[in-house]
């Protein structure tokens, strides 16, 4: 049986993220969505998502017995059981929402899920599910997903020696994984909490770590780093000033002193030296963010609520940023005062104004930092860059036609 995780109508919900991988590659807790069920089905998977993004995110159905399982849904033992029970044109749903399916249809596509399965046969799935609908669910589910990656990962296995010199309270919460350094004068706070050092991670000099914190394999905490949980530092991460209940993907930098909490970073992001992002408003009012494929602001829910930036994305020395602000795919921001709480993907510019960052430019940017950490950008990822470029180019000519 081949297993691919699909994504449905929630990845417009988690622009900008998906805008550059399918819901099931997005990071919470130590694991990405698809991580954590792989573990789980100890099997690889499949993908399911846009035409655009299928060429980095292959489907590779070749047999004719085929389990789907929606991306955006957190594995756990208890849905698995009952997922795996599924029997041909059978589905399992949650309420309105398709948790997974069984077919032998190879014809199934994003644009035509719900018509394919809308004759299979429904199963009620009546546990507790809990599942990625708003960017920022990425980090208000974090500390929850930590734990539980953590008992996953750890589970029957011991942690490498927890050098002399470190000051760890809750050291039965700390597990450090082969290659992993901590040096001295650094501060753990693991009492009630976990946290997960990955292979090769590193935790420089002075850090002071409280909470749920996931360093993945070679990231790195700067000297003197002051990490909250519920936080995440994804693969190829570095990291420092202060940082409390954020959510970095993988190869992104905020390498300098600065504030930044309740966020999510994508990858091969940069955040310049001082860059401090809000996330708490003034009068202590509920955030709204804005919401790009309904093009208007909605309401989080939450009162705390920072920076949601995407993928290729930087911004200059002593950047802010406003509550709520949500920059897309490769945008370059810079200069004094708060942007705009919208950047869209492919903008260059500031508070002082916000022009299209050219194409070519953009490419060159990502190219170069990619290379540091010795990745050569793929055709594939080339492919996706520009379709973003298009689209938001596109949307840029209609809001203006509009007005």
């Amino acid at each position: 049986m081949q297993v691919i995780l699909f994504d449905d109508q929630t990845r417009f919900s988690l622009f900008p993220f998906t805008h550059t991988r399918s819901v099931a590659d997005i990071r919470c807790g130590i694991l990405t969505m698809r991580e954590r069920w792989e573990k789980r089905l100890k099997t690889n998977t499949g993908t399911l998502t846009e035409s655009y993004l299928q060429g980095l995110f292959p489907q590779v159905c070749t047999g004719n017995d085929i389990l789907f399982i929606n991306g955006a849904v957190f594995a756990n033992d208890a849905l698995l059981m009952a997922i795996n029970k599924l029997k041909h044109q059978q589905k399992l749903l949650s309420g309105n929402t398709i948790l997974a399916f069984r077919t032998n249809d190879l014809k199934i596509n994003f644009d035509n899920l719900d018509q394919s399965t809308s004759s299979f046969e429904a199963i009620s799935y009546n546990s507790p599910v809990q599942e990625l609908k708003h960017v920022w669910d990425i980090f208000e589910l974090n500390e929850q997903a930590i734990k539980d990656d953590f008992q996953l990962l750890t589970a029957g296995r011991k942690s490498q020696h927890i050098p002399e010199f470190v000051t760890v309270v809750g050291a039965e919460n700390l597990f450090l994984e082969e290659g992993a350094i901590i040096n001295p004068g650094v501060v753990i706070n693991a009492k009630n909490a976990c946290v997960y050092l990955g292979a090769e991670a590193e935790i420089l000099e002075g850090s002071l770590l409280r909470g749920s914190v996931a360093l993945c394999e070679q990231a790195v905490i700067k000297m003197g780093a002051k990490i909250y949980g519920a936080t995440t530092i994804g693969p190829g991460c570095k990291v420092g000033g202060e940082i409390s209940n954020v959510v970095f993907f993988s190869n992104s930098n905020k390498g300098h002193d600065g504030y930044l909490g309740n966020a999510v970073i994508g990858s091969w992001c940069n955040l310049g030296a001082d860059t401090n992002c809000s996330n708490l408003k003034n009068n202590y009012d509920v955030i709204k963010i804005w919401d790009e494929y309904i093009n208007k602001s909605v309401q989080t829910g939450l009162q705390f609520c920072g920076l949601m930036m995407g993928d290729h994305s930087k911004c200059g020395i002593n950047t802010m940023f406003n509550t709520g602000t949500v920059v897309g795919v490769s945008a370059n921001i810079f200069g004094a005062g708060f942007p705009e709480k919208f950047i869209p993907s492919f903008t260059w510019g500031g508070s002082d104004g916000l022009v299209t960052y050219q194409f070519e430019r953009a490419l060159d940017t990502a190219k170069r930092m990619m290379i540091r950490r010795k990745h050569i950008m793929t055709e594939e990822e080339i492919l996706v860059l520009r379709h973003i470029f298009d689209h938001s180019v596109a949307q840029r000519r209609l809001f203006a036609t509009s007005e």
